[in-house]
Formats: structure tokens, C-alpha cells, sequence
């Protein structure tokens, strides 16, 4: 097999090459660590397996996955290629440290919700469960993702808070703060699975499918442009920032999935900093 296509990256440098003989070659994308996307090419044909289950694998030999916040450090891919060779190969996950806030002194009543806000929550948790878990032949999670908006990173992925001391949930997107009605834009081609004007925690929410298990979700909006089912071009305007749902201010909630996982949108894009000096 020739060398194979490279998928486009935002840093060169994590771009991993693989090869265990002549014909046998992977091509890895992205930081292996805890909360990241990494993209893949092999050989068209080839069966990949992660720990044991089945990834869907494009025509052109493109595939996705991704390791969880908490991910175990040693991982494994298997690779099955049309001519019947078998590789096996281990995979070393850096672990990373997380922002935790703690906070005392909340009362009994902040921390039990509502009974009725809970029955609306649920509902909303499915309608995302369900859009999360859409299988798509779209090709675009092999696209260069861009910042769907610029600015001030309020709030990082895997951070999380202790009330009381008891463990929130972690915070599983990048917050970037913005006024109200910043225009947002897609950071790749997709459609979208779902679009809801107000989700009781989330409030206006986006989620964008890329293919092959990955999708991005925007929440907080203060205005949606796009409705379930539209095509959508990467850097097209889908939304306005907004302050709705539960939160203190205005700013937009970013988060990339692969199925169900949450992964850290950061681990696919270039440094903001970067970006922001161009």
C-alpha cells in the first residue's frame, strides 16, 4: 500500500505514522490523552477494532474515536487488513490534571432541585441521547475544525465543582465568553440533529453532526438559525450567543462527542491564542 492520505490536523506534529510492514500502515491524529478526538487513516477495507469493539471505517479507510475524560492509560487498536494480516497496536493515554473548585456553604435548597425541573431535564437528556447516537456516513469529522468563535476562554473541559462536599458533574465543554448575539459559526460541514430553542439546563441548543459518531453541540443560544435536518457548511452562522438556560452571563458552551463520549473540542482545533494574534 502506497503511503497513505493524510487527514488534515491543526498541529502537524500530531500527526502519528505507524507502519508495520509494506503494506500495513495507520496514520493516528491528534494528542493521545484523556478527553481527546483522535482521527485515523488505513488501508480502505480494513476492520478496526478499539478494546475489543467494531469503529466504523469510511470507503476511503477514514475513522474516529476518542478517549473519555477518566480513559484508562493503556488502550489497545486491532486491525484487520483485506489481505488477512492481523496487527495489534497498544496505545499509551496521558492522564490530565482538571480544575477543581470547591464550595461550601450552599444551602439544602439550591441543592435539591425542583421534582418538575427534573421530569423537564430528563426529557431534554434524551432528545441530546438520541441526537448523540445517530450513525452517519457524513465525512466531515475528517475536515480541519475551526473555533466556532473566537475570544476569552471562560471555562475549560474536565473542570468541576464540590458543593459541600459532594462531586458536580464535571464541566465536559470550552466556554468562551462573548456578548449576547455574537454570531456562531460551524466548525465543520455536518447536519443537524437537533435544534431546540430552550432546554431547561442548556437553554437554545444546537447539536451538529459531523459523521462516523462525531458531532458538536452549542448550548446557551439566544437564537437559532438552523432547524433538525439542514446542511450545513463549515464557517456558515448557525446561532447567536445567549445567556439562556441556567447559567450567570452570556458566552458559548462548546462540546464535541464521539457517540456518547464527551471529549475536550480544544484537542481539535489550533491554540486560541494563536489564533487570536492573527
Amino acid at each position: 500500500m502506497s503511503l497513505l492520505p493524510k487527514i488534515v490536523a491543526p498541529l502537524a506534529a500530531l500527526t502519528l505514522l505507524f507502519t508495520f510492514n509494506a503494506s500495513a500502515q495507520i496514520q493516528l491524529t491528534g494528542k493521545m490523552e484523556q478527553g481527546a478526538l483522535i482521527r485515523a487513516m488505513v488501508e480502505p477495507g480494513t476492520q478496526v477494532y478499539l478494546n475489543g469493539k467494531a469503529i466504523k471505517v469510511t470507503p476511503e479507510g477514514a475513522f474516529a474515536f476518542g478517549f473519555s475524560r477518566e480513559a484508562e492509560l493503556k488502550q489497545e487498536l486491532k486491525l484487520i487488513y483485506p489481505d488477512g494480516l492481523t496487527q495489534i497496536k497498544p496505545l499509551s493515554i496521558k492522564t490530565k490534571e482538571y480544575k477543581i473548585d470547591r464550595v461550601n456553604g450552599i444551602s439544602k435548597k439550591i441543592m435539591t432541585p425542583d421534582p418538575k425541573a427534573l421530569e423537564r431535564s430528563a426529557k431534554d437528556s434524551k432528545q441530546v441521547k438520541a441526537a448523540r447516537s445517530q450513525f452517519s456516513e457524513l465525512e466531515s469529522f475528517t475536515q480541519d475544525f475551526i473555533w466556532p468563535l473566537t475570544g476569552r476562554i471562560s471555562g475549560v473541559y474536565g473542570s468541576q465543582r464540590v458543593y459541600n462536599g459532594k462531586p458536580g458533574n464535571p464541566h465536559y465543554g470550552v466556554d468562551i465568553a462573548a456578548k449576547t448575539g455574537t454570531v456562531v459559526v460551524a466548525p465543520a460541514d455536518g447536519v443537524i440533529s437537533l435544534s431546540v430553542a430552550d432546554m431547561f439546563y442548556s437553554g437554545g441548543t444546537i447539536i451538529l453532526d459531523h459523521g462516523y459518531g462525531v458531532n458538536s453541540t452549542f448550548l446557551h443560544l439566544s437564537k437559532l438559525y438552523v432547524k433538525d435536518g439542514e446542511i450545513i457548511k463549515q464557517g456558515q452562522p448557525i446561532a447567536e450567543v445567549g445567556a439562556t438556560g441556567r447559567v450567570t452571563g452570556p458566552h458559548l458552551d462548546w462540546r464535541v462527542n464521539w457517540y456518547q463520549m464527551r471529549l475536550d473540542p480544544v484537542t481539535i482545533v489550533p491554540n486560541m491564542a494563536e489564533v487570536l494574534k492573527k
